[in-house]
């Protein structure tokens, strides 16, 4: 039982997706059959098209890329804002079937760790939860419910701070929204955390199609209105963006 990090690992994606993206688009107004389409395609840089793809809003054949993830070490308070993302296929480790008696590693809040008091008081109380799940597994074992039968009641004492791991699969366009949305000052900072390093590995992977990718900020107004975090220069900076 101890604290855990989120890490993200890009599993696997589309193979060459950005030519993948560019084929699809060209599809729509080539009267050319597939195979010489391709050999066109794989011939040619395809950035300067893809580019023009993302900038006048002709989103749909990004959807023909997808990438999947690995992640861990997110509570399950982060992973309950991810799996809002409809657009996306998702595995997530079962506390049903994945018994806890061993011990839950679990995410501190930063606003906590800084505290000491409140870090001490936290942590007391995950040992206190670590202790009432083993012992509500016992329980129910001596009265003859045991495996996933006694972990799937005992899970209700597990707190929104226990660390879980899960896959995600989602193509370009919805990562794009994802990033939007989740790499803005005003989401959750552990959600946040975690978009940023996935979109840092996308960009190795499709640095054209995700070149502008980030908070709704980076190029334009802020879109939350009265909500905004009023720190527009600071976010442009933090990516890299000179205006």
């Amino acid at each position: 039982m101890s604290e855990a990090k989120v890490k993200v690992i890009l599993l696997s994606h589309t193979p060459n997706p950005e030519a993948t993206v560019a084929m699809a688009a060209k599809l729509c107004y080539s009267p050319a059959d597939i195979s010489s389409l391709r050999g066109k395609i794989e011939a040619r840089d395809q950035k300067a098209f893809v580019e023009k793809l993302v900038k006048i809003g002709h989103m749909t054949p990004i959807e023909h890329a997808s990438f999947t993830f690995a992640i861990e070490g997110i509570s399950r308070a982060c992973s309950h804002q991810l799996v809002r993302h409809r657009l996306a296929s998702y595995s997530q480790q079962s506390q049903r079937y994945v018994s806890e008696e061993a011990g839950f590693d679990y995410i501190i809040p930063p606003t906590i760790k800084e505290d000491k008091e409140l870090k001490k008081a936290f942590i007391a109380f995950m040992k206190d939860a670590q202790e009432a799940y083993n012992t509500m597994v016992n329980k129910l074992n001596e009265k003859g419910i045991k495996g996933e039968s006694a972990n799937q009641d005992a899970r209700f004492l597990l707190p929104n701070a226990a660390e879980t791991k899960i896959m995600v699969t989602m193509n370009a366009r919805e990562l794009l929204h994802f990033f939007r949305q989740r790499c803005c000052n005003r989401a959750q900072w552990e959600i946040r955390i975690m978009s940023e390093q996935m979109l840092k590995l996308v960009k190795k992977t499709a640095p054209t199609i995700f070149h502008k990718a980030g908070p709704g900020c980076l190029h334009a107004p802020c879109p939350e209105g009265d909500f905004t975090c009023g720190k527009i220069r600071e976010v442009r900076k933090k990516y890299g963006v000179k205006k």
